[in-house]
């Protein structure tokens, strides 16, 4: 029998290559460019509008990154993790103290330029430089100016959703976490929750971003993802730029 040849075995064993995953040419624009969904959301709030919650159902929504037949990975990523020190629930890159400030800028810098280098991915953020400038400036009264930032989120397609809720949801909320949270302590006053919020939507109302603002007063996550969804259909925000 004669050999085949790299490239025949290559077209026999992968005959989708060529169709679906073929490298394009600098400059091509791919007739499947159009249907690949790499929409890269944003979610903010303060606690307790189940951002976490509704981050997790967007990366499995398959409105937002397709029919899945199994799992594999998909980029869910937050500012809220304590990777400054070791000890938990430590110091990170929202809640840093002065010191840290500069290495709090490095890894904005860091994530910004991965999103850049795989801007044709989509990714879901769960709380980012808004919660770092909410915290900053309750807390030091400090206000970091991340407009380099938004300027380069913005060309890559981010889109900003901010989940509140209405002041008399908080408490149900509240009560529905402490059930579970292995750090009760944030939870202890929702005043805190209220002025946070209403900082938020400050902040957001400044943000270049296209956003949304999203209530979760009634619990339903499903709601809220397809809510998102929606809006991303509409503003053309699934697809990469």
């Amino acid at each position: 029998m004669r050999e085949e040849s790299h490239e025949q075995t290559r077209r026999r064993t992968k005959p989708w290559a060529d169709e679906q995953y073929a490298e394009e040419k600098p400059g091509e624009r791919s007739k499947h460019m159009s249907v690949k969904l790499c929409p890269k959301i944003m979610l903010e709030g303060t606690r307790l509008p189940l951002k976490t919650e509704i981050a997790f159902a967007l990366n499995e929504h398959p409105r937002l990154v397709g029919p899945r037949t199994y799992r594999y990975h998909s980029p869910l990523i937050s500012a809220e993790w304590c990777a400054f020190v070791n000890v938990p629930w430590g110091r990170g890159l929202i809640n840093f103290e002065p010191q840290q400030e500069e290495l709090a800028m490095e890894t904005y810098r860091t994530w910004i330029h991965l999103f850049e280098l795989q801007r044709y991915y989509s990714w879901i953020v769960d709380r980012f430089h808004l919660s770092t400038r909410a915290y900053q400036w309750a807390t030091y009264g400090k206000d970091d100016d991340f407009r380099w930032l938004e300027d380069r989120l913005a060309a890559i397609g981010f889109h900003l959703v901010l989940c509140v809720r209405t002041p008399e949801s908080f408490e149900q909320a509240r009560e529905a976490r402490l059930k579970v949270s292995g750090n009760p302590s944030p939870y202890e006053d929702r005043q805190v929750f209220m002025q946070e919020q209403a900082l938020m939507r400050r902040l957001t109302h400044d943000s270049i971003l296209p956003t949304l603002v999203l209530d979760v007063s009634d619990h339903h996550i499903d709601r809220a993802a397809n809510a998102i969804a929606d809006w991303m259909t509409h503003t053309g925000g699934l697809w990469a730029r």
